[in-house]
């Protein structure tokens, strides 16, 4: 069984939920607090073992390079001359540039998930590999959402997809749901992946969420669900996912265990997040946590 060391991150969307913030910057370099929300995903999967990023941007996502870029020389420079209370800030930017091998792949094809996919199968090859969104993530612990993927898929050896529990009826609307047998708990093997289908026609609670493990021979399957792609329509890579499962190739939903999710891709959940993890932040959350709770709401 070959080891997992890549991730391929798609980074290529407009952000127009945004706008006009994410005219000139993209959505995942939007900051909780002082990290950009992509920051959070690739810290992740590097914790896990991962050696190389992939990121699958568009002309529009030059920020993304140069922050996992190394530091300029008048940055450095500036944070130099600041003496020992800036050097904590010159560590941590130098850091960035040496999480992982990052590489640089724009985006072309139809629109949908499933076309970053088919820009990177010559990077990944023939080796299973992480797929992680860049403006959400599954906060766990003590295993972080990508270690519990790489548990399971070392312990199966086929494509795993992370998943929460539906706790709302308006997730049913939200997300794709997987139904099946039951491993164990928290561990489904897929028979059926259904999109939104709405609490009364979901196969169970579990919702895909947040990130998968794909094999490669996930890229054979998009070949096929692109060659029946209406004209004008989206390439997903559920849809190849269920021709897999139509050919009994293994797929498992993995609950990620004592995590919490995060979705940044839209304003409220986005504004929930920086809030919380400045309420969890050693600089402010003492005086944050003061200025909330003396916040007049009502005026």
């Amino acid at each position: 069984m070959k080891k997992i060391r890549k991730a391929v991150i798609p980074a290529a969307g407009f952000g127009t939920r945004f706008l006009p913030q994410t005219k000139a910057m993209p959505k995942e370099m939007l900051p909780v607090v002082d990290k950009p929300v992509i920051q959070y995903v690739v810290e992740e999967a590097v914790a896990a073992g991962i050696e190389d990023i992939i990121i699958v941007t568009g002309y529009h996502k030059r920020t993304i390079e140069d922050h996992f870029d190394r530091p300029s020389m008048e940055l450095v420079e500036n944070l130099r001359m600041g003496g020992d209370k800036k050097l904590p800030l010159l560590e941590a930017t130098e850091k960035i540039a040496n999480l992982a091998n990052f590489v640089y792949v724009r985006q072309k094809g139809p629109y949908g998930n499933g076309t970053p996919l088919l820009n990177v199968r010559q990077l990944i090859g023939d080796e299973p590999f992480l797929y992680a969104w860049s403006d959400d993530f599954i906060h766990a612990e003590p295993k972080s959402r990508f270690q519990q993927l790489i548990e399971v898929y070392e312990e199966f050896g086929c494509s795993v997809l992370a998943s929460i529990k539906a706790v709302k009826n308006e997730d049913y609307d939200r997300y794709g749901f997987t139904g099946g047998k039951e491993i164990r708990s928290g561990l489904i093997d897929a028979e059926v992946i259904i999109e939104k289908p709405g609490k009364d026609r979901a196969p169970s609670n579990l919702a895909n969420v947040s990130g998968s493990i794909f094999t490669p021979d996930i890229f054979d399957y998009l070949d096929r669900a692109q060659e029946n792609l209406a004209e004008d329509s989206e390439l997903y890579y559920n849809d190849a996912l269920k021709l897999m499962l139509e050919d009994k190739k293994r797929v498992i939903a993995c609950e990620i265990k004592n995590g919490k999710y995060y979705d940044t891709g839209n304003k409220l959940e986005y504004m929930k997040t920086v809030v919380e993890f400045a309420l969890k932040h050693p600089e402010l959350n003492g005086e944050f946590k003061k200025f909330l709770k003396e916040l007049d709401l009502n005026s």
